[in-house]
């Protein structure tokens, strides 16, 4: 990879082709664990790690794996590094790994993890697929931590579990799926806003 284009790479997924802002994906895990600041990091955090992982495989077996089979493939490697996060968090993160309960076997059908595999580490050198993985791994960790920042702060008070207010009144929306559908939405309008003045 040309050094002038590791940082364009890198930042296309933290904004301009953010999984969950820009590309729309991975939102059901978005919904589901942005409650807390904690969940969305333990979860942006062990998605990070798999789609590293997937990527750096698919990208060193690509000219090894038939067209045919490509899919079922891909499939196998993210779940094995599906598995291997899992058993770590479930090991020495137990509390998180209870909280985000059957979010975390689900990265193997997560569809940005998929997506990067097929569309990117498939036909592009290791190096290349490490940047496109950690770019938007870290957009979604990112994204995933400000939506559960908005929702904590607006329906507990707290942040990271430490209170912010003497006295707040929780505002009880913001704890429940329409909350998470509402803080998305917002933030999806505001980066649409932003591209259209650019």
């Amino acid at each position: 990879m040309n050094s002038n284009k590791i940082i364009p790479e890198f930042t296309k997924g933290l904004l301009k082709e953010n999984p969950i802002l820009g590309l729309m994906l991975g939102l059901c895990s978005a919904l589901a664990v942005s409650t807390e600041v904690a969940n969305a990091v333990g979860m942006g955090a062990a998605m990070t790690f798999v789609l590293l992982g997937a990527n750096i495989l698919i990208s060193l077996l690509r000219r090894s794996i038939p067209a045919k089979i490509r899919l079922p493939v891909f499939i196998v490697v993210i779940a094995s590094f599906t598995t291997i996060v899992d058993l770590l968090m479930n090991a020495y993160l137990p509390d998180l790994h209870q909280k985000l309960g059957i979010f975390i076997p689900l990265i193997v059908v997560n569809c940005i993890i998929i997506g990067r595999a097929e569309a990117f580490a498939s036909k592009n050198g290791i190096f290349s697929s490490m940047v496109d993985a950690l770019g938007m791994g870290c957009g979604y960790t990112l994204v995933l931590t400000l939506i559960a920042t908005i929702r904590e702060v607006l329906s507990n008070g707290t942040f990271f579990g430490i209170p912010l207010f003497g006295h707040f009144e929780p505002i009880l929306i913001m704890l429940l799926p329409p909350g998470a559908f509402i803080t998305i939405g917002l933030l999806m309008a505001l980066v649409r806003a932003r591209s259209d003045k650019a």
